[in-house]
């Protein structure tokens, strides 16, 4: 079967790191959608008139894949980055310095991920550490921001359990050590790190540890790393000093296998020493790594953020913020931090959607009621309802992960719906482990948009619930005034309340806040 209509394919220059680039100019077919880039532009998708995205050393401070798929069925992908636009009824991508590869075999949305999957990434037949998605994860970081220490994270995970929150997993966030590259708990903060992470176990937690890939500069580490030729370089003579949210540093060069020796090597010390479980590995965004940087091996900014990507594969209990092509592994991603705001809580559901359309199955909803604690300053008072339908957003997503702590900022009744929500996952976790396992092997997102399961039946641009595989729509409240519209596909529908519905039919209802609209399909 033949693409459409292609009008145009021809070479031509480009800056980036060849001697050509490739261009490609695709017909959009009446009704036809298209879907990919980057997840943070999730609440953009489908692409419309105008839009435009450069992957090349941009992953959008999230996951992001050389890869567009539409709901007819076709699909495109290049193994590097490239520039992609729309324009009238043309998708045009210009800038690919390596083949393009546009496929037209499929008919639905799924069938295009399905067909993209096989070919150029294959689920791996692994799966993340799976108390990961069993249990509720909990990140220190909002509690305690740049103040990680040993008393107020052992107070922190007793209260979680003191409150009637199950134990799971506990992520230790930034600004244990030192300084970055010194891979020890720091003295002034942690009297017995290694008795912490132990104390911690016995209440029935896992413990990750938040590392990134940069090295602080005028340090003893830097001193050697450079000496060895391990870091980054902006010349023969001196490194690259990149500028990142926490100031400037070197990094890591991980083009170097004696770099990435030096680097897991500390990371295992730290699991032998210290007791810890895994590792939650920040940034490495595509977008700090400057284009002409000198490597050990020839490496785009892209390339880069791949081989962070590849540190985690040592450790079953991992978690990513930022990624670029690692579709297919047994690789935790998390959406990219959200703000404290309605309007944030509106981008989970396309966020982790296009996640899953560019293979990255397990995935994390960002933290609850937000992760972005700039958004917290100045703040006397959360807003309580939004930290309530947070929660119930994240409940039936692969994972769900607390931060700022419900039973410090919540009223009684407030924080009695976080747990039930928590309750409510608890029901539906054997169905998500159960998808978690297919996706290791199949590849198949555990979170679907609702086009993805109903293809031609007009979900193309919803962005308000999604499909918990093929069994369960989900449609969480994401408004302040509770107000809802819910479509449900063809096909015989039992929701939460027990209604037998039939669809096609549009819902319109004021949810109440201790409610999670879920409909079963069941026939």
């Amino acid at each position: 079967m033949l693409l459409g209509k292609v009008i145009a394919a021809i070479l031509v220059t480009t800056t980036c790191h060849c001697s050509f680039a490739q261009t490609r100019t695709i017909e959009i077919k009446k009704g036809e959608y298209w879907y990919g880039g980057a997840v943070t532009e999730g609440q953009q998708m489908p692409l419309k008139e105008g839009y435009s995205f450069n992957l090349y050393a941009n992953t959008g401070g999230n996951q992001a894949a050389p890869l567009l798929l539409s709901s007819s069925g076709r699909y495109v992908w290049s193994d590097e980055p490239f520039r992609f636009e729309v324009h009238g009824d043309v998708l045009e991508i210009t800038n690919a310095t390596a083949p393009i590869d546009v496929d037209a075999t499929g008919h639905t949305l799924r069938e295009a991920f399905l067909n993209a999957a096989k070919k150029h990434f294959p689920a791996k037949g692994k799966l993340p550490d799976t108390l990961l998605i069993t249990r509720p994860q909990y990140n220190t970081w909002i509690e305690l921001v740049y103040n990680q220490n040993q008393a107020d994270i052992l107070k922190y995970a007793n209260a979680i359990l003191a409150n009637g929150f199950p134990a799971g997993v506990l992520m230790i966030d930034d600004n244990w050590g030192d300084y970055y590259g010194r891979f020890d708990f720091r003295k002034d903060r942690f009297e017995n790190a290694a008795a912490m992470v132990d104390s911690l176990h016995k209440m029935g937690f896992k413990v990750m540890l938040w590392i990134s890939p940069f090295i602080s500069p005028d340090t003893e580490v830097f001193r050697d790393l450079l000496s060895k030729r391990l870091l980054l370089m902006k010349d023969a003579s001196n490194p690259a000093i990149l500028t990142w949210w926490n100031g400037y540093s070197a990094v890591m060069d991980f083009t170097n296998p004696a770099a990435k020796e030096w680097f897991t090597g500390r990371l295992d010390y730290m699991v032998h020493t210290y007791h810890l479980d895994g590792f939650k590995l920040d940034a490495g965004d595509a977008d700090f790594y400057p284009p002409a940087a000198i490597s050990f091996a020839k490496a785009t900014p892209n390339d880069h953020s791949r081989l962070w990507g590849e540190i985690g594969l040592h450790y079953a209990l991992n978690e990513y913020r930022a990624m670029w092509k690692m579709a297919g592994e047994p690789l935790v991603q998390r959406l990219r931090d959200k703000q404290h705001t309605w309007a944030d809580v509106q981008k989970l559901i396309p966020h982790i959607t296009l996640a899953g359309l560019l293979g990255y199955s397990f995935t994390c909803p960002d933290m609850i009621g937000g992760g972005e604690f700039g958004s917290f300053i100045g703040r006397d008072k959360l807003d309580e309802e939004l930290v309530v339908r947070s929660a119930q957003c994240s409940a039936l997503m692969p994972m769900m992960q607390f931060s700022v702590a419900p039973w410090r900022v919540l009223s009684k009744e407030h924080l009695a719906i976080v747990k039930k929500a928590v309750e409510i996952r608890a029901q539906y976790t054997p169905y998500i482990l159960q998808l978690a396992k297919a996706a290791a092997v199949n590849g198949e997102p555990i979170v679907r948009s609702l086009e993805y399961v109903f293809p031609g039946q007009g979900f193309a641009e919803v962005k308000g619930a999604f499909m918990l595989g093929d069994k369960y729509l989900v449609a969480p409240v994401m408004t302040k005034d509770g107000k809802q519209t819910v479509v449900l596909p063809k096909g015989k529908w039992k929701s939460d309340k027990g209604e037998i519905l039939k669809g096609p039919k549009t819902i319109e209802q004021i949810v109440p806040l201790d409610r999670l609209p879920v409909y079963e399909l069941i026939k």
